[in-house]
This record gives C-alpha cells, sequence and structure tokens, in this order.
C-alpha cells in the first residue's frame, strides 16, 4: 500500500475527534472522584494529541507549507477564518498548557492541577472540536477547486 500524505488531514480530524472523546470521559470521570481512570484517559488523550501534532506537522512539510485554501461563499468563509484563527492561536497554547497540566497531575499536586486545569481543558477542548471543523469546512463542506 502507498502513502498518500492527503489522508493525513483526515486522520488528523480523526485523531482530534478522539481527544475531544477522551477530553469529556477524562472530565466525566474525575468528577465522580475516579482518579485513577482519569490520569489514564488524560494520558491517553495527551497521546493522541502528540500523534495529532505528528501527523499535522508531517503533512505540512510533505506538502511543503500550511496554506491550504478554503473554498466557500463569504459569510461562510468569514465565520472559517475567525474560528481558524482562534484555533491556531489558542492550538499554539495548548502543548505547553497540556504539559504543565498533566506534570502537575502526575505528582499528585492537586490544587496547582486543577488551578491550571480550569484553563487547560477548555482551551485543549476547543482546539479539539474546532480542529473537526476546520476539517469538514475545508475538506468536506467546501473544498477550494482543483
Amino acid at each position: 500500500m502507498k502513502f498518500d500524505v492527503m489522508m493525513l488531514p483526515a486522520v488528523n480530524a480523526t485523531l482530534n475527534g478522539i481527544a475531544t472523546v477522551l477530553l469529556l470521559v477524562g472530565r466525566s470521570l474525575i468528577r465522580r472522584r475516579h482518579v485513577a481512570q482519569h490520569r489514564k484517559v488524560m494520558i491517553t488523550a495527551f497521546s493522541v494529541s502528540v500523534l495529532f501534532l505528528i501527523s499535522y506537522l508531517t503533512y505540512h512539510g510533505m506538502r511543503g507549507g500550511i496554506t491550504t485554501h478554503f473554498g466557500g461563499p463569504g459569510a461562510i468563509a468569514t465565520i472559517y477564518y475567525a474560528m481558524l484563527i482562534s484555533h491556531v492561536t489558542l492550538a499554539a497554547c495548548v502543548p505547553v498548557l497540556a504539559i504543565i497540566t498533566m506534570r502537575r497531575g502526575l505528582r499528585m499536586d492537586v490544587a496547582r492541577h486543577r488551578k491550571i486545569a480550569r484553563w487547560t481543558y477548555p482551551i485543549w477542548l476547543y482546539v479539539s472540536v474546532t480542529g473537526v471543523l476546520v476539517y469538514f469546512m475545508l475538506y468536506q463542506w467546501f473544498p477550494s477547486a482543483p
């Protein structure tokens, strides 16, 4: 089977979708005080996000840049670009926030873990969800003309 770099956007969206589900499950587990299960799920969410980042960088490295043209009409394009700008800006913060949050959690520094997780969780969740939406808008719903 030949590797097709054009499969990677779908892989990336799938990884973002899996991360979204894991983040929601992890939040549910900790609310029910299932710390051990929460830890496993959040480590898995972090691992899936690392796989996403590797796949994303591979795709754009092999394509020779990060520009992909959006094919949607005016109002939709405005929504798309606003979402994309917020997604990319916050996505740059997620690795740092996630590492700090994970480190504090793994060390059982609960008070400091909770403090930063209140910021990390919604940002990471937003980035994961909008990553899937960006994929659908860019590659499925409004692809640019060939």
